[in-house]
């Protein structure tokens, strides 16, 4: 049991990563952590995909004639290419929001605002 908990250690890394962000998200009320925070959970998401399309001892799947080889998935690869381009967009969008959330209201704190907001 415990060979292949070490065997598949990035799968551990992956869900450890995802509660770290998550933890994050939920206990602080900065707006730039929370961001840092998601940017965390994604990175987690990234390599459990890649983890899960990694074949130990695969090759890059270029089929050449006669050849009986183990290949390595790319679909998950591709896929995380495009979910890493997501992330960057939703990540600047996130921080362009804070920095116009701080130039009106003084704070990127969520808790400071709802009392700014409340007392207007």
């Amino acid at each position: 049991m415990l060979s292949k908990i070490i065997g598949n250690y990035y799968y551990m890394v992956a869900i450890i990563l995802f509660v770290i962000g998550m933890y994050t998200m939920l206990t602080h009320a900065n707006m730039i952590k929370k961001v840092i925070a998601m940017n965390i959970m994604d990175t987690s998401v990234f390599l459990l995909f890649v983890a899960i399309g990694y074949t130990h001892g695969g090759q890059a799947p270029i089929i050449k004639e006669g050849s009986e080889a183990i290949y390595v998935n790319p679909l998950p690869g591709a896929l995380m290419l495009t979910g890493i381009v997501v992330a960057v967009s939703v990540t600047a969008y996130a921080l362009s929001l804070a920095v116009k959330i701080y130039r009106y209201y003084g704070t990127c704190d969520y808790d400071e605002i709802c009392e700014i907001r409340s007392q207007e």
